[in-house]
């Protein structure tokens, strides 16, 4: 926002080197720039403010997928503008010239634009997958037809807007569907860990079993000689 200071009947103007700044005398354009700064009489005057610097735009919103399954959907735009003049002829950036402040609100209807350019294209993809199928391919696919979407769209070029960045956070479908979607993986982890401990008391019991075989053969066997050493003996006193 620009810095506007009064001077009894005059008002100073000093802008930031990231506003692009239109001045209108009596309704014809008579300086435009960035970061300019000018003396002025506010009933002869008109001024409008675009910034120019790269601007962030978080988007969250809601659809439906093949399945009619209802998925939210969580990301961020990055945007700038690259021809203020063409942009301030399609949107009113004109600023109070007593606060400085836009008095139409530009920038809001901007995000309007993308928001709603963002969910008609990731919008029409999600309603041709299913949901499962949404989960596994993650944010890649959505994005793909949201960039190809925008790459159609005409009017941003044509209004001197670009992206910078696009991306997609967060695929989340509702708490219920997510839990049942959980549910087998969380069962075959489960039966997976019952299975392994199964096998390590088999193997337990494999071994006390050798042992106790091993255990058995000792004593059958000191048995035996412990026999021999009394036949012996006993052929020793006969």
């Amino acid at each position: 926002m620009s810095d506007i200071k009064r001077f009894f009947f005059l008002k100073h103007l000093r802008s930031e080197s990231n506003i692009h700044i239109r001045r209108f005398r009596k309704g014809r354009l008579i300086k435009s720039g960035k970061g300019l700064a000018f003396w002025f009489l506010p009933m002869r005057n008109s001024i409008a403010e675009v910034p120019t610097d790269d601007r962030e735009l978080q988007f969250i919103f809601a659809s439906r997928s093949r399945d009619f399954q209802e998925v939210t959907i969580q990301g961020e735009l990055i945007y700038r503008v690259t021809d203020p003049d063409g942009l301030a002829e399609r949107i009113d950036f004109s600023i109070d010239l007593d606060t400085g402040v836009h008095r139409h609100q530009p920038l809001e209807q901007l995000a309007a634009l993308f928001t709603n350019t963002v969910q008609k294209h990731a919008t029409r993809y999600i309603a041709k997958v299913d949901i499962r199928q949404l989960i596994v391919e993650g944010p890649e696919q959505i994005l793909k037809a949201i960039e190809s979407g925008f790459a159609a769209e005409k009017v941003f070029g044509e209004m001197g807007l670009e992206i910078v960045s696009l991306g997609i956070k967060e695929i989340s479908p509702v708490a219920e569907l997510e839990k049942a979607l959980q549910t087998p993986t969380r069962e075959s982890i489960q039966q997976n860990a019952d299975e392994a401990m199964f096998q390590r008391r088999a193997l337990a019991v494999e071994k006390e079993r050798a042992i106790a075989d091993n255990e058995l053969q000792n004593q059958i066997e000191l048995a035996a000689r412990e026999e021999n050493l009394i036949s012996q003996k006993g052929k020793n006193e006969r």
